[in-house]
């Protein structure tokens, strides 16, 4: 070879025929850029190969080695900008971006990728994976578009920027002004307050980031479809979902059934759950549940309506801090890999004051910074229940990051054995927090401190099955509209709502024009685009594992299990976790569990659930 490529220490150095280039954090753009002209400038090597193994795993050596470095360096950009939003921290992420989007969809690499795929019954299954995900890499900024794509990284980064750096305000009703209020403190309200004026004001508020949004959201679809519709996918829709090894029309089956499943038992709680709030709002009940009703700004979630299973008071007094290591102890006490110190160093894990003049993205996420593991988390912790369970969350993914970021596993494959199964990792390692065993252990539920099971997995319920007609439904459909059926700019609040009410059972509390765009108020329609349904996938392989280790495993109720400081458990996970993504995620999970995905594992834990309802909902009209 005349080159050789290394990364140390937030840099990249390359050799070539005895010239040697680094490229700094200060000049991530320029050097990345340069580091790729070189490298697809050099091919005369490769192309006298005649065994297309052999030059498909030189192809893949080199790939692999600038990728690690260029995905560093773009990584390091983004956390900047996202933990402190500044003009100057926007303009090096898109730098970084930029010079990565310029390697990844190099059209030599389109080229080459494309004809080794061509010849797959030449190829062992680890180069064909690695193939595949360079290619739907490349698909995500096709050179053969380079303005397309410079453009869509730059509308991303400013998106992110508006997203991140959005300040809420409130008009508290009867006062003449509006004041600052931060997500938390939305939050709060929506938790705490039954003054149904006060809860309108502040979910009015919530929804105030959606009109900002708006217009860049509606720039990137445009971006998004056409460097997806470059490389052949039918939408940008059609390529996220091509990473799960699916077409469209599959992962709209998967999702309708997942839905239709779980609808049964989720009218039964929609019925419960509306005539429980009328009656603690003093107001009839109605047919959907005004939006603003429900302690969750999206009604994703529906805390609080059991009001024996509140555990916040428990966290009175715990410290921020406090949380965080009880999930990184926990993951460590299974035996899955220890975390290094850079974690404690590097992460962004506390609420920032008010008025600080730093500004971040108070989203909850687990980012793995160079592959090879420097893995943080970027938190907004504060003591209360909600935070206790995404702490544990987070930490789940990093514990995933850090099983498979080994040297047996390529650097373009490590990653989650598809989207969902990075969520499925990480809910299945948090399933702890709703279990009593795990949360007497930490001292958070005292041992005299009984709970009725059936109200402890009602709860339960109001957040897991709840979930799924909004991601597996709303978010789904509107998606799939907004990318694949190019949904018209006229009627995009329209049609949130239309999916809000068919799939949720919920309206808004007075009428959303399209003066809104509430749809874009979530995250991840900006940031993490046309994949939601992840989470709900996630959802269903987390009950068939959490079923299968209480069960099979430790012969445990699976709903009254323990497996913290359980190596075995530990050892079941880390075995699916550090493959990364070498093995095809459906067939992991028929090998780990026997079967294969449904919602029959979730049915099953919150079975005894639904006697209860019914009963609960005798004389009143379930359904909506």
């Amino acid at each position: 070879m005349s080159y050789k490529v290394t990364s140390l220490h937030g840099y990249i150095s390359y050799n070539w025929k005895g010239k040697c280039f680094a490229m700094s954090m200060a000049y991530p753009a320029f050097g990345a850029f340069l580091l790729s002209l070189l490298f697809f400038a050099d091919t005369s090597v490769a192309a006298t190969k005649s065994d297309v193994a052999a030059e498909a795993r030189q192809f893949l050596d080199t790939y692999n080695l600038l990728y690690q470095g260029l995905y560093t360096v773009a990584l390091e950009a983004a956390w900047k900008s996202s933990t402190d939003v500044t003009p100057e921290h926007t303009g090096q992420r898109i730098g970084a971006e930029q010079a990565q989007a310029v390697f990844l969809g190099n059209p030599w690499v389109i080229d080459k990728t494309r004809a080794f795929l061509q010849q797959t019954n030449k190829l062992d299954e680890l180069t064909v994976r690695q193939l595949r995900m360079i290619w739907l890499k490349a698909a995500n900024a096709p050179g053969t578009i380079p303005d397309i794509v410079s453009a869509r990284v730059a509308a991303e980064a400013r998106q992110s920027a508006t997203l991140d750096s959005f300040s809420f305000k409130w008009q508290r009703p009867g006062a003449a002004t509006t004041e600052p209020i931060t997500a938390n403190q939305i939050d709060d309200v929506l938790t705490s307050s039954t003054n149904l004026a006060e809860r309108l004001a502040v979910w009015k508020a919530s929804k105030e980031s959606g009109i900002a949004l708006k217009p860049g959201l509606l720039e990137l679809r445009e971006l998004r479809n056409r460097t997806a519709r470059e490389m052949k996918f039918s939408s940008f829709f059609g390529l996220q979902v091509a990473q799960f090894g699916m077409t469209v029309p599959e992962m709209k089956a998967l999702t309708e059934k997942l839905v239709q499943d779980t609808r049964p038992l989720y009218e039964q709680l929609h019925c419960w759950a509306r005539h429980t709030l009328a009656e603690r709002y003093h107001q009839p009940p109605p047919r959907l549940i005004p939006a603003h009703w429900l302690a969750n700004r999206w009604s994703q979630h529906w805390p609080g309506l059991v009001s024996s299973v509140d555990l916040d008071p428990l966290f009175k007094g715990r410290k921020p801090e406090w949380i965080v290591r009880q999930a990184v102890e926990y993951g460590e006490s299974l035996g899955l890999p220890h975390l290094p110190a850079s974690f404690w160093t590097k992460s962004d894990l506390y609420e920032l004051p008010a008025d600080s003049p730093r500004k971040k993205n108070t989203h909850a996420s687990a980012w793995d910074i160079n592959l090879m593991g420097d893995s943080r988390s970027l938190q907004n912790v504060k003591p209360d229940f909600y935070w206790f369970g995404t702490a544990h969350h987070e930490l789940g993914h990093v514990f995933y990051q850090l099983s498979y970021d080994r040297p047996e596993v390529p650097f373009v494959l490590r990653d989650g054995a598809s989207p969902a199964f990075h969520e499925a990792m990480a809910e299945t390692l948090a399933t702890p927090t709703i279990q009593l065993p795990y949360l007497r252990q930490v001292g958070v539920v005292p041992a005299d401190m009984q709970f009725d099971q059936t109200q402890w997995l009602l709860n339960g319920a109001l957040d897991q099955i709840v979930f799924m007609p909004w991601s597996a439904g709303v978010m789904v459909h509107w998606e799939l509209d907004f990318y694949e059926h190019n949904l018209g700019t006229n009627e995009l609040n329209a049609r949130w709502w239309q999916y809000v009410e068919k799939y949720q059972g919920l309206a808004p509390p007075e009428p959303r024009g399209e003066e809104f765009c509430d749809a874009a108020t979530k995250t991840h329609i900006n940031d993490d685009p046309a994949q939601y349904y992840k989470y709900a996938i996630a959802f269903a392989i987390k009950y068939h594992l959490h079923m299968h280790i209480a069960k099979k495993l430790l012969h445990q109720d699976p709903r009254n299990s323990d497996f913290a400081g359980n190596k075995e458990v530990g050892k079941f996970l880390y075995n699916i976790m550090k493959v990364g993504a070498t093995r095809d995620w459906r067939v992991l999970i028929r090998e780990a569990t026997g079967e294969d995905l449904s919602a029959r594992a979730m049915l099953e834990y919150y079975e005894p659930v639904i006697g209860y309802l019914k009963e609960q909902n005798k004389g009143r009209k379930v359904g909506w």
